[in-house]
């Protein structure tokens, strides 16, 4: 019997460069996002698989990835908050959200190379942590969804409201 095919977390941050790149290789899809070639293109196919890339291409169902990251992402994905730690600002903290929730509440990927002390939340991939560096608009992007999969409902809304502007097709 075959095996169900589900999205894995990182799926989102290849969706998302795919949304601002659908022209990018596989190697530079890895190497934006510090993951292998075959883990692109697996995550490729899975994308593809659950309707959020058009059928036999690489070039997002934006209509889908934005209802998926609105109504879905939180519960495929749910946020696991732990403990303080020196990391990566994300969600409310991000670069994106920074200025518009002001907060003493800090929220990070936990990492030495992050400059921000917060509560320590999951990471959607391991080497979310490297986007700031590698890759600044996923990281931002990532930021957003993490707004969405650990924020009250304003910062949802706006998170959401950020991603569709910075994700609409080029007029």
């Amino acid at each position: 019997m075959p095996r169900q095919e589900v999205l894995k977390p990182q799926d989102i941050a290849v969706a998302l460069r795919l949304a601002e790149r659908p022209e990018a290789s596989y190697v530079e899809l890895a190497a934006d996002l510090s993951m292998s070639p075959s883990t692109a293109h697996k995550s490729v196919e899975r994308l593809q698989l659950a309707g959020l890339l058009l059928p036999d291409s690489r070039r997002v169902n934006r209509h889908h990835l934005m209802e998926f990251l609105e109504h879905g992402v939180k519960f495929m994905f749910p946020a696991k908050l732990g403990v303080v730690a020196r990391g990566v600002p994300t969600a409310h903290s991000g670069p994106a959200l920074a200025n518009e929730f002001i907060t003493d509440d800090k929220i990070v990927w936990a990492s030495w190379n992050g400059n921000a002390v917060g509560q320590s939340m999951t990471p959607l991939y391991r080497k979310a942590a490297e986007l700031p560096s590698n890759c600044p608009s996923v990281y931002e992007l990532l930021t957003l969804v993490d707004a969405i999969r650990v924020g009250r409902a304003r910062e949802r809304t706006t998170a959401m409201k950020m991603i569709k502007e910075r994700l609409a097709p080029a007029a």
